[in-house]
C-alpha cells in the first residue's frame, strides 16, 4: 500500500459533523472515516448526530461509504435516546445509504434495542476479525469493559479505541454492563499486542490533544499505574 492510498479522517462532534448540535457540542464525540483511495470505499466509525453531514464530507473527499464500524452501544456513538433526548446515528444513516453494520457479537442486541435498527442490518464479529475497505484491512479487538461488547479498532498502526481508552483515563466501568475487571485485562492484555509507536485515536476530545503515542499513553495515563489486577480494583473498583 503507497502512503497516500489510506484515507483517514477524525472528525469532531460539534464541529465538523453536528456542529448546530447542543448535545453533540456537550459530547465532544469523534468519528473516523477509514478508506482505499485507490477504490474510493470508506468506512465510518460510530457515526452519530449528523448523518448527512457525515455522507456529504466524505462525498466531498471523492470517496462512497460502504459500512459502518459500531465501537459499542452507547447513543452518543451510534445514536438513540439519551438523556431525554433522541440522537440522529446508524438508523437515520441506513435511510441515506444502505450498507452493513458492523459490530462485536456480545453488543448485537443492544445496537438493536438502543437504535431500532434490526439485526438485518447488523453483521456480527469475534475478537481477531478482520475487514476490509479497499485494500486496506482493520483488525476489530473485543475490549469489554465499558460495555460488553466494546470493540477497538486496529489500522494501519493507529488504534480507534472509542470509550475503552482515552489519552487520560478510560471508559467508566459503573454504567449497566460495565465491568471493572475486564476493562483492566483488555487495558493490559488484549490492547498488548498494539505496539508503543502506534497512534491512540479516543472516542471523546477530553484531552487537549486529540491523539498521540500508545507508548505516550502507557507512560502517562493513570490507568497503567497499577501493577496487578489487585491493585487495578483498589484504585477503580469501587
Amino acid at each position: 500500500m503507497t502512503e497516500d492510498q489510506l484515507y483517514f479522517r477524525q472528525l469532531l462532534s460539534g464541529r465538523d459533523v453536528g456542529a448546530e448540535n447542543q448535545i453533540a457540542r456537550q459530547m465532544v464525540n469523534f468519528m473516523y472515516v477509514i478508506g482505499d483511495r485507490s477504490t474510493g470505499e470508506a468506512i465510518v466509525i460510530d457515526p452519530a448526530y449528523d448523518p448527512q453531514g457525515l455522507v456529504d464530507i466524505v462525498e466531498e473527499d471523492g470517496m462512497k461509504l460502504t459500512g459502518v464500524l459500531a465501537t459499542h452501544y452507547h447513543p452518543d456513538h451510534i445514536g438513540g435516546d439519551m438523556m431525554g433526548f433522541s440522537i440522529s446515528g446508524i438508523t437515520d444513516l441506513l435511510e441515506l445509504t444502505s450498507i452493513p453494520i458492523h459490530v462485536q457479537k456480545e453488543e448485537a442486541e443492544l445496537v438493536d434495542k438502543v437504535t431500532g435498527v434490526g439485526q438485518e442490518n447488523l453483521v456480527t464479529h469475534e475478537s481477531g476479525d478482520k475487514i476490509n475497505v479497499g485494500s486496506i484491512e482493520i483488525e476489530l479487538i473485543h475490549t469489554p469493559g465499558h460495555t460488553p461488547g466494546s470493540q477497538c479498532f486496529l489500522v494501519e498502526n493507529r488504534l480507534v479505541a472509542g470509550d475503552t481508552l482515552f489519552l487520560d483515563g478510560c471508559g467508566r466501568t459503573d454504567l449497566p454492563g460495565g465491568d471493572p475487571r475486564q476493562m483492566y485485562e483488555s487495558l493490559t492484555k488484549r490492547l498488548s499486542k498494539v505496539p508503543d509507536d502506534a497512534t491512540l485515536f479516543p472516542g471523546h476530545l477530553y484531552s487537549p490533544k486529540p491523539s498521540q503515542s500508545m507508548g505516550e499513553t502507557r507512560q502517562h495515563n493513570y490507568v497503567f499505574t497499577p501493577n496487578s489486577p489487585e491493585q487495578w480494583m483498589a484504585m477503580f473498583g469501587g
